[in-house]
């Protein structure tokens, strides 16, 4: 299916779901879904965009004069409102958007991780008796299954990854800091064709850092015989790798081997369990098993994984608690890992598509404690 046939798919999709969940309409602003539903990309700013899909009319746009332009030669047929730099004009194009889309007093959805009081209240001024609630679980039903194009990108976006810090490693020594080595790591993401926009800032942790899962890199440098964990990720047209590896940097404490072959052990039940028809808490369960059945089960302090894809975190989440069905073409991340404070932590992440009678990693570097450094 080509570009342009997906967008009009997606509508339709999008259409049917509005009827189901009983709502009347959609309101998107800048952020993933805009140009999943749209291929239209705008940045989030002063100047408020809002895209409004009914069930009965053509996608209904608000936007600044200035970015007009971005809607000629659309596959599909939209209504456009623009304002210029004249503060009443803003509100006056709202009005005519919700008027035209008919949606005063109507039921309205919105993303309520995406959409900002700004926009919110533009929307609010011009349909004063409208309902405004979440559309989260119509938004993520469009996308939690990924098509070939998506899953494509998704691969290109993971084989960069791996290949930014293949190149990286060797550039890690004694003394270099967390800092520098996230440093080289972006640059090699770039060189190997991630685009500017990463998914995250890379997480690079040494020694006891490394217990922290969201640690930030800093002047921290690095000694011999201690953990290096990298936590990283690319972009390719708007679809996110994210991925951790473990290494040691010398020769570590026995207890830190121990865990690295625990979690390799249960990163690999969460890959082995996952299928279609099974639930995103089986997952969690399969993992955590492999951790709390060696003695380590108060040490992994997070969910097994996450949704994968236009977002670093979205739907399907791999927790215990979520009974999520899963189905061919979901894409998450399964995660685990043990974080001893003071000492040090590992985590080993890879990324999930779930096919039709099983599920495929899109990575593949080794997940075993690799040594690095000479």
């Amino acid at each position: 299916m080509s570009a342009n046939a997906s967008f009009i798919a997606r509508q339709k999709k999008l259409t049917a779901l509005l009827e189901r969940e009983g709502l009347d309409a959609l309101a998107i602003n800048p952020g993933p879904s805009l140009p999943y539903l749209t291929g239209l990309h705008f940045h989030l700013s002063e100047r408020p965009v809002v895209a409004l899909f009914t069930r009965d009319h053509a996608p209904v746009v608000v936007l600044p004069e200035l970015e007009g332009m971005k809607v000629e030669g659309l596959p599909y047929t939209v209504t456009c409102f623009t304002y210029t730099e004249s503060l009443p004009s803003w509100d006056q194009a709202f009005a005519r958007a919700i008027e035209t889309a008919g949606l005063r007093g109507k039921k309205i959805g919105v993303e309520p991780r995406c959409l900002r009081v700004l926009e919110l209240r533009f929307l609010e001024h011009a349909a004063p008796n409208a309902r405004f609630v979440s559309g989260e679980s119509v938004v993520s039903t469009l996308r939690m299954q990924k098509d070939d194009v998506e899953l494509n990108l998704m691969q290109k976006a993971t084989v960069i990854a791996q290949d930014a810090l293949l190149a990286t490693l060797p550039l890690i020594r004694e003394g270099i800091t967390e800092r520098e080595v996230a440093a080289e790591l972006v640059l090699q993401l770039l060189r190997h064709g991630s685009q500017p926009e990463l998914p995250f800032q890379p997480i690079v942790a040494f020694g006891e850092n490394s217990a922290n899962p969201h640690a930030v890199p800093s002047g921290r440098k690095l000694m011999r015989d201690e953990l290096v964990l990298i936590d990283w990720g690319a972009n390719v047209d708007g679809y996110l790798s994210d991925l951790t590896r473990t290494f040691a940097f010398g020769t570590v404490d026995p207890e830190l081997n121990r865990i690295a072959e625990i979690v390799a052990n249960a990163n690999e039940a969460g890959r082995l369990a996952t299928r279609p028809g099974v639930t995103a808490g089986s997952i969690d369960q399969a993992a955590r098993d492999a951790i709390t059945n060696n003695g380590y089960g108060d040490f992994f302090i997070h969910r097994t994984g996450h949704g994968l894809g236009l977002e670093t975190h979205e739907e399907p989440y791999i927790r215990g608690d979520n009974t999520q069905v899963l189905k061919e073409g979901m894409t998450f991340t399964i995660e685990p890992g043990i974080y001893l404070p003071g000492v040090g932590g590992v985590r080993i992440e890879d990324d999930m598509v779930v096919t039709a009678n099983g599920a495929e990693s899109l990575s593949d570097l080794p997940r075993g404690l690799a040594t690095i450094g000479d």
